[in-house]
């Protein structure tokens, strides 16, 4: 998959998803889309023709979307090309074509939802317990399912690693919160999922001491073997494993940043 192409998809399936977080979690956030129901479309034109796109639906606190319908919206967001999108989605300088002017405080209430997304940026330091606690839940559930979402479209180095793996699982967590995600490997194929898996022990589990913790590995503040040795993770399993999938991740965050 050609590599904007690929960095778009990952917006769309990876990093849009956790919205949801955002309306569940962070009550100024939830009180602003609570008697929303409205729809917003995000596309780009691609090179070759046609249209790359993303449709996302909020109704009054719920939150779902489609990657394959995205023609109409409340609010539209249009880019010349896949690559400008990219660009604005990453935080840079890009400017679409906008339908929905005639509603500003729907487009208010979606912008801002925008630009929290920015707080998983990796220079981005929260200094609020929420935005810490909001930082690293939707880190680390974007990053497993962006993982997933590479193995499906056949990335190189994520296929490579699951193609000969048996059943697995590679579970992260926060001690003390409600932070827990998996990634399900088998025969090549895998599964992202929330909270902890129960029906087998995982093969890796990467236990962080708090959400502090977590966040000096986010944040490259401290390496991961040096995470490791000052406490701020703990491994269940192989340790080689579990470097070899905080490297995935690492460069998950490289392509969305």
């Amino acid at each position: 998959m050609e590599k904007e192409i690929l960095v778009a998809q990952l917006y769309f399936q990876a990093v849009f998803p956790v919205m949801k977080i955002l309306l569940q979690d962070d009550p100024s956030l939830s009180k602003k889309f609570e008697k929303v129901k409205a729809t917003v479309v995000f596309k780009a034109k691609k090179a070759n023709g046609g249209y790359l796109g993303c449709k996302l639906y909020f109704d009054r606190g719920e939150f779902t979307l489609d990657s394959t319908e995205f023609d109409r919206g409340d609010v539209v967001f249009t880019f010349a090309s896949v690559e400008k999108m990219n660009t604005f989605l990453k935080g840079g300088t890009a400017f679409p074509k906008i339908k929905g002017l005639t509603k500003p405080v729907l487009l208010a209430k979606v912008i801002t939802l925008l630009l929290s997304l920015k707080l998983m940026m990796p220079n981005v330091k929260p200094k609020k317990p929420l935005k810490k606690y909001l930082k690293v839940k939707m880190a680390l559930s974007m990053v497993m399912m962006a993982l997933s979402k590479l193995n499906k479209w056949d990335y190189p180095d994520m296929k490579a690693w699951t193609e000969s793996q048996p059943d697995r699982v590679y579970q992260l967590s926060v001690i003390d919160t409600d932070i827990a995600v998996y990634l399900r490997v088998k025969a090549g194929k895998t599964k992202a999922g929330k909270g902890l898996y129960q029906r087998k022990r995982p093969f890796v589990h990467m236990r962080f001491g708090s959400v502090d913790a977590a966040l000096k590995i986010l944040l490259k503040e401290v390496g991961f073997v040096e995470g490791v040795d000052k406490g701020y993770v703990s491994i269940e399993g192989s340790p080689e494993y579990a470097a070899r999938i905080n490297d995935l991740m690492m460069r998950v965050q490289a392509l969305t940043t």
